[in-house]
């Protein structure tokens, strides 16, 4: 039996188990009321509270890796909440912030305004909202998401294919919105900063009917920024609306639609070069920007949803979701590329174009959960069923003055004619279609021992062309099973395991602009969650491995481009630990802790993906003062270790021929907060950020011919005032 046909059979004899585990439950979950046991209870309201509410660094729930609201020992991976609380003592504004601090994942941030994130050193492209959405069509995300409209943002690390449809091994990032209350509440929050910040965010809340059958919320914000950048500015405007209605005692119909644009003048396309021709590193002041004084990039997003949620007999509950997100982008961007020369700083050219892009994605999602009996045991179902469609439309312009020869960056100061883009335009215009089904069961084996079964079945189809090439690709039945254990050590203590399987399809392009094949493989999980002080501060160590083929590889750059073309390399591995403390210690003090090692090597057990850290650590935490009401203060602490790249060769100097690596030393960043109640409803909050003023690169993850970075943020402060009622 050859190795393929091998793994073939037992992973269709792993498929059939999972599916013969989890069938009972369909059969089952009609039966007569169930007994509910103490094992485990199952109602209504299990559903995840509102953290805002709350105010804790900690939530009793999570509904990201299955529909059903589980606990933090009930759910056999890692999983971090950054909550409401954490964003404010910290001014997490935008997703770029909150996920730099969350366990496992690395912000690449290889422009002002698109950004990468990885997890367990994996691309993460599953992104959610309240649980629905689909992977994103670019690993990536355009323009700065701002964090005003969510109560919290849960992070399942591994993959989360079950409920995703795409079991990417990075990460699923879930944005759980904020939704309206039945007491009247409102805030206004107003922020002044370095390079000129300023930002204002309100948010209105309460009954709209007299007999609160119907709630509504409004949450609207602007944001003005300058920056260390030179020329660079961003101002945003955000506005969320959502309404709540009470159809009966057992129906509930939300609205809402959301919409942020985020608008930058002279924007980094590409960043700066990272290295001259002798290959020896550059060290440009942190103010240096390639783009030119007219350059813009302005993208748009609208989200809308509409949900219907039913409650119905025996502990069951029925939704069904329609989503609509729409991301628009236009922009008229200049790159430099090249390799300056040491003496002169000469070498690099101009690469200006005009660039479009729109993407609207609707996805269609119904799914029942609720207890069933077996075995005089009381266990639980899920039961689903979805259809989404995503449209890419893109086009790129290109002008006759690329090419020419630019100045040494640090005698630049943006000037350049503004193109007519008369040479060419080549573009994109595609569909990705997918339809599935999904069950999932959780067994209450013993009073200690819980299991979850699994099956996702996948239908996908892709049409149309990219840059002149065909998209045309299918996939019929694609199956994704899940499979974890929970075992219960002590009142406090939980071990597991879990167990998935991969399939991703691919957005990377070869050298003939075609999609990679799909990425496929396994997840191991193993784990011990713990929880604390009244279960107040919850712990997890988690033990992962992963094994993929097909995996996308950078090869290098499109001619007369900037664009990285990929190949598939087999037998890539990741394997690491996670640790993660978060809670509240005391009345007095909250605490997030997180660290990871990883450790990524390719098929012949050398080291791959150099540029994403080995180590990764995170530290925050606030102390009420005691004797001084109202005054708390607190600090964070984000750690990596050293990250490298290979840049290609020298071509001058003593060193020509040799092997170019640009390196960054490992790192600390170190921020302060102090908040204090100063009146009634009245708060005032400072941060500041970056206290030691670390000179960093942000990321390596470009490479060769287009790799460029820039640094991080130097010291800065902001200030909070807010008005809560």
């Amino acid at each position: 039996m050859s190795r393929n046909t091998e793994a073939a059979f037992r992973r269709n004899a792993l498929i059939s188990a999972m599916l013969a585990a989890t069938l009972p439950g369909l059969a089952l979950a009609q039966e007569e009321q169930p007994v509910f046991l103490n094992a485990l209870e199952v109602s209504a309201d299990r559903a995840p509270a509102s953290s805002e509410q709350s105010r804790s660094y900690g939530v009793e729930a999570t509904t990201t890796t299955l529909k059903m609201g589980l606990g933090h020992r009930e759910t056999p991976q890692a999983v971090t909440v950054v909550t409401r609380e954490q964003m404010d003592d910290f001014a997490q504004n935008d997703i770029n912030s909150v996920l730099e601090g969350t366990t496992g994942v690395t912000v690449e941030s290889v422009e002002t305004d698109r950004t990468y994130y990885t997890s367990r050193g994996f691309d993460i492209n599953n992104f959610q909202y309240d649980g629905v959405g689909l992977p994103a069509v670019y690993d990536n995300v355009q323009g700065e998401l701002d964090t005003a409209f969510f109560d919290r943002i849960e992070v399942v690390r591994g993959a989360n294919g079950l409920m995703t449809g795409s079991g990417s091994p990075a990460a699923t990032v879930n944005f759980i919105r904020k939704r309206p209350t039945a007491e009247t509440n409102g805030s206004v929050a107003v922020t002044g900063g370095s390079w000129d910040k300023k930002r204002i965010v309100g948010d209105v809340s309460g009954a709209l009917s007299e007999s609160g059958a119907v709630r509504g919320r409004v949450v609207a914000g602007y944001v003005d920024k300058g920056s260390y950048l030179d020329r660079y500015n961003n101002e945003k405007q955000m506005f969320y609306g959502v309404i709540e209605a009470d159809l009966t005692d057992t129906t509930l119909l939300t609205l809402g639609h959301s919409i942020q644009t985020s608008d930058t003048d002279s924007p980094l396309w590409g960043a700066l070069p990272l290295f001259f021709t002798d290959g020896t590193a550059t060290d440009y002041a942190r103010s240096t920007s390639t783009a030119s004084d007219w350059s813009y990039w302005d993208n748009t997003q609208n989200n809308s949803f509409v949900e219907l949620q039913q409650q119905l007999a025996g502990g069951w509950r029925a939704q069904g979701t329609v989503f609509r997100l729409e991301n628009d982008s236009t922009s008229e961007l200049f790159y430099q590329y090249g390799t300056p020369d040491p003496q002169t700083g000469l070498g690099l050219l101009a690469y200006p174009s005009q660039y479009d892009l729109n993407v609207e994605q609707w996805v269609v999602d119904t799914y029942a959960t609720g207890p069933f009996k077996l075995a005089n045991r009381t266990h639980e179902l899920v039961l689903g069923a979805s259809w989404s469609r995503s449209e890419t439309v893109d086009r790129s312009r290109y002008d006759s003055s690329t090419g020419t020869a630019m100045p040494p960056l640090d005698q630049w100061d943006g000037s350049f004619p503004r193109p007519s883009y008369d040479n060419g335009a080549q573009g994109s215009d595609w569909s990705d279609r997918e339809v599935a089904t999904y069950a999932a069961a959780r067994w209450t084996l013993t009073n200690r021992l819980t299991a979850i079964t699994g099956l996702r079945l996948t239908w996908l189809d892709s049409e149309g062309e990219s840059y002149g090439l065909t998209k045309a690709t299918s996939y019929n039945a694609e199956t994704t099973p899940y499979a974890g254990l929970i075992y219960d050590i002590s009142d406090n203590h939980s071990v597991y395991a879990s167990y998935t399987e991969i399939f991703t399809p691919q957005t990377e392009l070869d050298i003939n602009r075609d999609r990679l094949d799909p990425i496929d493989g396994v997840n191991y999980e193993l784990g011990l969650k713990s929880e604390f002080v009244d279960d107040r501060v919850k712990t997890t160590v988690a033990l992962f491995q992963t094994e993929q083929q097909n995996v996308a590889e950078a090869v290098g750059t499109y001619p007369n481009s900037p664009d990285v073309y990929y190949r598939v390399i087999d037998g890539l591995q990741s394997q690491g630990v996670e640790l993660e403390v978060v809670g509240d210690v005391t009345d007095r003090v909250q605490l997030f802790a997180g660290y990871t090692f990883v450790d990524i090597e390719d098929a012949d057990g050398n080291a791959a993906k150099s540029f994403v850290p080995e180590h990764l650590a995170q530290l925050r935490g606030t102390w009420k003062v005691p004797g001084i009401g109202g005054l708390k203060v607190g600090s964070e602490i984000r750690w990596q270790s050293g990250i490298s790249q290979e840049q290609g060769v020298a071509t001058t100097g003593p060193n020509a021929g040799a092997t170019i690596v640009t390196e960054q030393d490992s790192y600390a960043v170190v921020d302060l907060m102090a908040s204090y109640d100063f009146a009634h409803h009245w708060n005032a909050t400072l941060n500041v950020n970056n206290v030691t003023d670390e000179k960093y690169i942000e990321s390596l993850k470009k490479f060769g011919a287009s790799a460029q970075g820039f640094y991080g943020e130097p010291a800065n402060a902001s200030l909070t005032v807010s008005w809560v009622y």
